[in-house]
């Protein structure tokens, strides 16, 4: 992928490892159903989706795929974490074997469709 520039979220999937697609097609859909209003699209070289705003993203690492939002609390954090993933301020790790774990991220999604309206 270093010698390819994607121009789309499905153009960065496509050129990432098979091994990450699996999440990354999971994530974008739950980005998409979760907020239909949202623009994905390619900022800083990984797929982010705009609804007011930058509302969530992700990008791709060696062994994992980070998803990014800004409404990611302490309390979500810990819930996480509870449940074998890595995060940080404002980011969890998603292994590439690992499931996503969805009913977090939807809510994570909705508070930041939310938060952008205001």
């Amino acid at each position: 992928m270093a010698d390819s520039k994607p121009k789309t979220v499905d153009e960065f999937i496509d050129l990432s490892p098979k091994e990450a697609h699996e999440v990354m097609i999971k994530l974008k859909k739950l980005i998409e159903v979760t907020e239909p209003k949202a623009e994905g699209g390619i900022s800083w070289n990984v797929p982010i989706y705009k609804y007011n705003g930058i509302l969530a993203g992700f990008s791709l690492a060696k062994k994992h795929v980070s998803f990014g939002i800004d409404s990611l609390t302490d309390e979500v954090r810990k819930t996480l974490e509870g449940k074998g993933y890595k995060t940080g301020k404002k980011t969890i790790q998603i292994k590439f074997n690992q499931d996503i774990p969805s009913e977090e991220l939807i809510s994570l999604v909705k508070e930041q469709a939310k938060l952008n309206e205001i």
